[in-house]
């Protein structure tokens, strides 16, 4: 066992497996011919790996390509090879890099300026850029690096101004591009068939390169997302020192009170403690939370832990996430580069291919969702080839708890395929729109957005008055640009400001406003609380100020669903399986206040804010009351038992598919007016749905009977976080039927015995 993995305590009980990956030994290639020699010498000389130079001198042949291997593999000079191959032989050529993350371009700027090439003139792009300095970047700069934000926002609807540049784009790089999935994957891939036009409007036709973590089928995914033909590079020839991957469970604590059931310690505090035997051991780590409060909560516990161990160790420590500034976001990328940091708590901010070097141990609280995003995470430890650690701190939910007892689930199964639904009517009818204020839409323009499920999208938007048809094309009508998110967050995102000072401490976007800022939601900020005094939804603000509460809050909402259509489905005797398109209102109608270490509940207090509708797609099952009977439920507990089946569901479906527990929502009931049976619904979060529904519809078997043994393995009695219990639940978790769940999914799967074979009406 190595030095970081004894700081860390792997023989400790709550170590469920531990999972050796060994090394690996390069393979090498030559460096090709067409690469100038002054590149090469930037480059250091050092023979490049097969890979690299397979995707390269595909890319350099003008074949769209995804490279597609593990963290820490070089894709970078995979298509940095070809693009400034090009740019340094094509005094006239320019070429544009997209990345999912500010902080991703900007770690690849300094990489291309530190090679010191002549004339290239890389330049970041972004919010963050200075309008004077934007004048310059459009006319002289021939490597401009951005994000599909500012790509949408900045560059295409003034595309005229870029007029020179497009002419002459010659590769565009599509970096993490397994990042782009959901509504925000469907909207990239609009905005990518948009840059496409635009480019041929002037005569340019680029060669797309795309760099993607290991995944499932990346050529699909990249064609899905580019509209093109993509071949896919996917042996990884780099070396890799051995990783040791540990499991871990915390342990159950005793109740409160001896009529409640016992709980598990919080994953935060576990990984609070960890992340401090790490530091106080020198071995540099970086934990992963899954939200800002989260990643808030274990910076300011280990930093109070190590100054009590070392005064002043504390300081080595720090959170980083989405929705700090500019300024403090850089200076906590250098001061971990540096080594000045020792620990850093992060959210998933950090996952993408920031290079960070030295790091010895990567600690993941909760599950991250995908198997995909998992190893891009634990991928960051070793990244110079050493030996690395890699430690999945499981949450009290119940695909966390199913994963730490079935290690094949995460060690034995390849990667998910990336899910993304660009003919989502609800996605392609406004980046329509945007494209049609940028030019008229053509019939050729049609064709590249969709065929005949654009057509029919234009046709709509002709009739409701957005677009006027002419001669010439299909015209944007009104005056202004569309107003188009994204990430489907449902406006743009509202500003946290501490009402004494006018301080602006960071944004929260708007689909999570309603939950996080709510009037009394505790708000945190580099490990200082705040108390929400007032949310103004009109205005985007939210103010705050400052306190240290000894309690947390955690809103609840109701939720109405109503089915529009049925797209699919199976017959299955006593049981249905059904896809669809359903209305779901939701409100946040209260929150509870509860007191932090025991939970405790202190009260519960009435929050005003408006109802939201949103139209998505649903997979649902229905249950005979006799089948439910026969399978062992009593009629009493349909509620509850239908209840803890929908949670379990929920939790479980990220196995299936790329989405997050809280990507997706669910309904339950012993009697839907629509179905007139008794029901469990999980639906898209997102308008018009973003693939999930369907991903678990055609998966169904495999999804309920993986929820299933969830449920059956966990030692509660009556259901707890780990298997039935929601943190997402407007009901309080209540009525929830653990032994009935199972029963429920004992009569779905014995009429489902097998992949379900779909009916469309």
């Amino acid at each position: 066992m190595t030095s970081t993995a004894s700081s860390l305590r792997l023989s400790s009980p709550a170590v469920t497996h531990i999972e050796r990956v060994p090394a690996r030994e390069a393979v090498t290639a030559d460096w090709p011919s067409w690469a100038p020699a002054s590149l090469i010498a930037a480059f250091g000389h050092a023979a490049p790996w097969a890979h690299q130079v397979e995707a390269a001198s595909l890319a350099f042949e003008g074949t769209h390509v995804v490279l597609a291997t593990g963290t820490a593999s070089g894709k970078s000079l995979g298509y940095q090879l070809p693009v400034l191959s090009r740019l340094l032989t094509d005094p006239r050529s320019t070429a544009l890099y997209i990345a999912p993350a500010k902080a991703l371009a900007a770690d690849q700027l300094r990489a291309v300026a530190g090679l010191g090439l002549p004339d290239v003139r890389p330049a970041t792009y972004d919010g963050d850029t200075a309008r004077e300095e934007r004048e310059w970047i459009r006319q002289h700069s021939r490597y401009v690096l951005t994000n599909p934000d500012m790509l949408h926002h900045g560059v295409l609807p003034g595309h005229e101004r870029w007029a020179t540049f497009l002419r002459r784009l010659a590769y565009v790089v599509v970096d993490e591009c397994h990042a782009y999935r959901g509504v925000f994957g469907s909207h990239v891939a609009h905005v990518l068939r948009r840059l496409r036009r635009a480019a041929a409007r002037y005569g340019g036709s680029p060669t797309f390169v795309l760099a993607s973590a290991t995944s499932g089928d990346p050529a699909g995914a990249a064609s899905r997302l580019t509209g093109l033909p993509v071949t896919a590079v996917t042996e990884d020839a780099s070396p890799r020192g051995a990783t040791t991957f540990a499991l871990w469970e915390p342990p159950l604590l005793p109740p409160a009170e001896d009529d409640l059931p016992p709980t598990r310690r919080s994953a935060l505090r576990e990984t609070a403690d960890l992340l401090t035997d790490a530091i106080v051991a020198g071995t540099r780590t970086l934990a992963f939370v899954r939200s800002r409060r989260g990643a808030e909560v274990v910076a300011a516990v280990t930093r109070r832990q190590l100054d009590e161990a070392v005064p002043g160790l504390g300081d080595r420590v720090a959170a980083y996430r989405a929705g700090y500034l500019k300024e403090d976001r850089r200076a906590i990328e250098r001061q971990l580069l540096s080594g000045e940091l020792l620990g850093l708590a992060s959210t998933n901010a950090l996952e993408l291919g920031v290079d960070l070097v030295g790091l010895d141990a990567v600690l993941i609280c909760g599950y991250p969702g995908t198997r995909a995003s998992l190893w891009q995470q634990a991928g960051r430890a070793g990244r110079a080839g050493d030996e690395a650690l890699a430690v999945l701190i499981a949450r009290d939910d119940p695909l966390d708890t199913y994963l730490v007892h079935h290690p094949s689930a995460l060690f034995g199964h390849p990667v998910e395929v990336t899910v993304l639904d660009p003919a989502n009517p609800y996605v392609l009818g406004p980046q329509l729109c945007c494209a049609a204020s940028e030019a008229p839409l053509t019939a050729a323009d049609v064709d590249l957005f969709g065929g005949e499920v654009a057509r029919a999208a234009v046709d709509a938007l002709t009739e409701s008055g957005a677009l006027r048809k002419r001669p010439s094309g299909w015209y944007w009508t009104h005056t202004g640009r569309p107003d188009v998110d994204l990430r489907g967050t449902g406006g743009a995102p509202v500003s946290v400001v501490e009402s004494a000072t006018g301080r602006l401490l960071g944004t929260v976007d708007a689909g999570s406003s309603h939950v996080m800022l709510h009037t009394g939601a505790v708000y945190l900020h580099q490990g200082v609380s705040f108390i929400v005094d007032d949310l103004d939804l009109e205005d985007a603000v939210a103010l705050v100020h400052q306190e240290e509460p000894d309690w947390s809050t955690h809103a609840r909402d109701v939720t109405d669903l109503s089915v529009v259509s049925i797209r699919s489905y199976v017959d299955a005797g006593p049981v249905g399986l059904f896809l669809g398109e359903v209305d779901v209102t939701n409100q946040v109608v209260s929150y509870q206040r509860r007191r932090i270490g025991s939970g405790e509940l202190i009260d519960t207090r009435p929050l005003d804010l408006p109802p939201r509708e949103l139209r998505t797609v649903a997979v649902w099952f229905t249950v005979s009351p006799r089948a439910l009977e026969s399978a062992g439920v009593e009629p009493p507990d349909f509620p509850g038992a239908l209840h803890a089946a929908e949670h379990a569901a929920i939790g479980l479906l990220p196995l299936m598919a790329t989405c997050d527990r809280w990507d997706i929502g669910g309904l339950s009931t012993a009697n839907h007016a629509d179905t007139e049976a008794p029901t469990v619904f999980v639906y898209d979060g997102h308008p018009g749905g973003a693939g999930f529904a369907e991903r678990a519809y055609a998966t169904a078997a495999e999804w309920l009977r993986a929820t299933r043994e969830a449920i059956a393995a966990c030692a509660c009695e009556t259901g707890c976080p780990s298997c039935v219990q929601s943190p997402k639940c407007g009901n309080g978790n209540n009525p929830l039927h653990k032994p009935g769940a199972v029963h429920v999914l004992d009569a779905v799967l014995a009429a489902l015995p097998g992949p379900a074979h779909p009916t469309t009406p």
